[in-house]
C-alpha cells in the first residue's frame, strides 16, 4: 500500500512539474531579457539574453492597469515566443504586430478593454502609448487582418483564442489593436472643432 502510495505521488509530482515547466521558463527568461534589453539600450547593440539565443530584446511591453511588462524578442519562431512575444515583421509601412502564447506573456490580453493603455519601449527609451480601440476574434481559415489598411502607428497584438482551449493548435486569433495616443487626442480635437 505505502508503495502505490509512493507511486502516485512522485506521478503527481512529476505531471505537476512538467505543468509548471513552461510558465516556469518564461517568468525565469523574462529575468535574462530585462538584462539583455538594459544592454541593448545602453550600449544600441542587438543583444542576446543568452550566447546560443536566435533572438534579441527589441522592446519593452507595459500593460499599466494590469501591472504586466514584458520584453519583446525579435521574430515569432516557436523557440523565442516560449521566452516572450515577438514583433511580427510587417514591413516599413505596416502596423507593429506582437504575437505570443496565450497561456503564458499573453494571458492578460483577455483582461485589456477597450479604453485600456498599453505603452512600448523602443531601443531608444522612447515610450509610446497606446489606447486600445478595438478587440476582435478572428478565425485564421476564413478571415485575415488586412495590416495594409491600418496606419504605421498602429499597434495589434495577437494570441491564439480560447484562453482556456486544451488544444493550443485551434484556428482562432484573439486580436487586439490599439491606437497612439496622440492621434486618438487629434482626432478628439478634430471632432471637437
Amino acid at each position: 500500500m505505502s508503495r502505490l502510495l509512493l507511486m502516485l505521488i512522485g506521478c503527481s509530482a512529476t505531471a505537476l512539474m512538467f505543468g509548471l515547466w513552461i510558465p516556469l521558463k518564461a517568468l525565469a527568461a523574462q529575468e535574462l531579457l530585462a538584462l539583455a534589453w538594459a544592454e541593448s539600450q545602453a550600449r544600441q547593440v542587438e543583444a542576446r539574453p543568452w550566447p546560443w539565443a536566435d533572438t534579441w530584446p527589441v522592446a519593452r511591453l507595459d500593460m499599466p492597469e494590469l501591472g504586466v511588462s514584458m520584453i519583446v524578442l525579435d521574430g515569432m519562431h516557436g523557440e523565442s515566443l516560449a521566452f516572450g512575444p515577438g514583433r511580427v515583421q510587417a514591413g516599413a509601412h505596416g502596423p507593429v504586430i506582437l504575437a505570443g502564447h496565450r497561456d503564458t506573456h499573453f494571458s492578460h490580453l483577455q483582461h485589456l478593454t477597450p479604453g485600456s493603455e498599453l505603452r512600448l519601449q523602443g531601443k531608444d527609451q522612447h515610450w509610446q502609448s497606446y489606447r486600445v480601440t478595438d478587440i476582435r476574434v478572428v478565425d485564421s481559415r476564413s478571415e485575415w487582418i488586412d495590416t495594409h489598411a491600418l496606419g504605421a502607428d498602429t499597434l495589434l497584438l495577437v494570441t491564439c483564442y480560447p484562453f482556456d482551449a486544451l488544444d493550443a493548435r485551434g484556428p482562432l486569433r484573439y486580436v487586439v489593436q490599439a491606437s497612439p495616443v496622440y492621434a486618438l487626442e487629434q482626432k478628439d480635437t478634430v471632432a471637437a472643432l
